[in-house]
């Protein structure tokens, strides 16, 4: 995974910031501080993520393509420009029937409140 950030004060086309790789998924950093970041990811068809969980909320917005996003054991398929949040602590995995760009936002401070 690249964890360099974008370069700053450029304007970008999100969907190109990164590129389909076969047999793969990719990641590229956009935003990387201690109390949160932003990622954006390419899946070719056929990957996928495993199942897992994380302390945050991850805000996922679909940017290319259809994603199928299992959450807590319920299916979700997204499609371009929708988007889900998942719940801080909540079992999830992603699978790419065809090929998909997300972007994940997770934010890891105001869970003291």
């Amino acid at each position: 995974m690249d964890t360099s950030e974008i370069e700053k004060a450029k304007s970008h086309i999100i969907v190109e910031i990164i590129q389909y790789i076969p047999n793969a998924v990719l990641s590229k950093t956009i935003i990387k501080k201690t109390t949160g970041n932003i990622t954006a990811s390419s899946f070719d068809a056929g990957e996928e993520l495993a199942e897992k969980t994380s302390p945050f909320d991850n805000y996922i917005q679909i940017i290319d393509g259809t994603a199928e996003i299992i959450i807590n054991e319920k299916i979700h398929k997204l499609t371009l420009g929708q988007g889900i949040i998942i719940p801080a602590h909540a079992t999830h995995q992603f699978n790419a029937n065809v090929q998909f760009k997300m972007i994940s936002t997770i934010i890891k401070s105001g869970y003291e409140d």
